[in-house]
């Protein structure tokens, strides 16, 4: 799953970039209010990290902006005031969660996998299409009951084609979604899509010629 991290302390977002790199997810990390009322524009994430505190704005204000532009991406504010009026205030404003400085990395990763198994209606960790199964907190892939290993890349490439099962995507959703603002190859999802078909099965994952790709349930 892609994130935007909207954060100004630049050793911090380093430190949680890297972590939940670990767990599986692809952070792209923005330092600024401007930036980030930029960044959802033609952009896909799963979730969005979001400091207050940054050096030209408010986050309680680019939530505000987001919401009234309907950009209803999930959001975690982690911030350091911990005032109660100010958690019930971003609630109210449209924030699903509220994570307080400091925190353990392993909590902020749980409610970010919380936040995104409820918007695509899931009650547990595991995301079932016929014969496939993901965990989406040990990361662990099963297919026809057979555990599957997979890069982190691939993993995540899976994972974005699942969540959207029966729907297509283009190539450069996929880019996107698993690569984020980071260099991406010219062929790295045929690649990456080889490699699935030849772990998984060839009819698991098919070509939609001229649009992208679309993961159809088999058994």
């Amino acid at each position: 799953m892609r994130i935007m991290l909207v954060e100004d302390n630049e050793l911090l977002a380093q430190g949680i970039c890297l972590s939940l790199a670990k767990l599986g997810m692809q952070v792209d990390h923005l330092d600024s209010y401007q930036q980030a009322l930029q960044g959802v524009k033609n952009e896909s994430f799963s979730a969005i990290v979001l400091d207050l505190g940054l050096p030209d704005g408010n986050g309680k204000d680019l939530l505000k902006a987001w919401r009234q532009q309907g950009v209803s991406i999930p959001t975690i504010v982690l911030t350091a005031n911990t005032d109660f009026d100010t958690k019930l205030e971003c609630l109210d404003m449209g924030a699903d969660d509220y994570l307080g400085k400091p925190f353990d990395v392993r909590e902020l990763a749980a409610r970010i996998r919380a936040i995104v198994r409820r918007q695509y209606g899931l009650d547990h960790n595991s995301l079932i299409i016929g014969a496939l199964c993901i965990d989406l907190n040990t990361r662990e892939v099963t297919f026809r009951d057979q555990n599957v290993l997979l890069s982190r890349r691939e993993f995540q490439l899976l994972l974005e084609l699942a969540q959207s099962a029966g729907r297509v995507l283009t190539r450069s959703q996929l880019e996107q979604l698993t690569y984020g603002w980071d260099e991406v190859g010219s062929n790295s999802i045929e690649v990456h899509i080889h490699h699935l078909r030849k772990k998984l099965a060839n009819e698991l994952i098919k070509t939609v010629r001229g649009i992208g790709y679309t993961l159809i349930e088999i058994n």
